[in-house]
């Protein structure tokens, strides 16, 4: 028999992807194998559950609905490599459970906190997530586009991302008022750039795309002491803008500044 964890929560509303034909395209595309440990976000009515099954090792099917749960207990009972678990996807302890692979339609409303959580994580190998198509081009958006942002650097500092194909929403039940898009992005074994201070790296990262419409040497007035002199002496362009950076400008900038601070 499965295993079950419950943990009562309130329903929450999800739009279901049910077309067998693209569900399969969603397991083909994230590489899974008879080895793998996978987990799935947001398992709703177990359509995507089914097929992860058949091709991995075992599944971990998170449910925060206990509706939903209750349907996928009953329809899945007696499968041997199957834990179901009915909590918030946010408060799982992933790094508790080996090396994984995400595969899931994740639910809208945590699409962004559940991707940041899940990047941090070293036991992670990969993730296919099924989201909503500006938030997919962001995570794999490459410098001078629209769609680059504080998001892209991040999610491309720990991973490589490659969307592979769109949806539209009228696959989904109920569908949506966006289009969707499944992205793979697989863990690095090594960061594309060295920094000195992560932690100050990101910051820079997100200061400056907090006001992207800015020049680089006023978005980063928070953090540095005259920004623009400073630019100017490392060979940055004051006046780009963020977007017009690359993350190893981002690097650079942030190295720099460390080495200052540590005279």
């Amino acid at each position: 028999m499965h295993k079950t964890i419950s943990k009562k929560k309130p329903k929450l509303g999800q739009h279901f992807l049910r077309n067998a034909e693209i569900l399969e395209k969603i397991v083909k595309v994230s590489e899974i194998n008879s080895n793998d440990k996978v987990v799935e976000i947001g398992a709703g009515m177990g359509d995507l559950t089914e097929i992860l099954l058949k091709n991995a090792k075992e599944v971990i099917a998170i449910e925060i609905d206990p509706v939903l749960y209750k349907i996928l207990k009953e329809r899945f009972y007696g499968k041997e490599n199957l834990v179901l678990i009915n909590e918030n996807a946010l408060k799982f302890p992933y790094e508790e459970i080996g090396q994984f692979k995400v595969v899931a339609n994740i639910p809208y409303y945590i699409t962004k906190p559940i991707i940041f959580k899940l990047l941090k994580l070293k036991n992670l190998i990969s993730m296919t997530l099924t989201i909503q198509k500006e938030v997919a081009e962001r995570l794999a958006a490459k410098p001078s586009t629209k769609a680059y942002s504080a998001l892209s650097i991040i999610a491309q500092y720990y991973t490589q991302a490659e969307i592979k194909f769109y949806i539209p929403a009228s696959f989904f039940s109920p569908p949506p008022e966006v289009e969707s898009a499944v992205i793979k992005m697989d863990r690095r074994d090594k960061s594309p750039v060295e920094v000195i201070d992560e932690k100050l790296f990101f910051k820079i990262v997100k200061s400056a795309f907090g006001q992207r419409r800015k020049m680089i040497s006023n978005s980063l007035k928070s953090i540095i002491d005259e920004p623009k002199e400073f630019l100017i002496k490392i060979g940055i362009n004051p006046i780009k803008r963020p977007e017009e950076l690359s993350i190893e400008d981002f690097a650079f900038i942030s190295n720099e500044l460390c080495k200052i601070c540590k005279k």
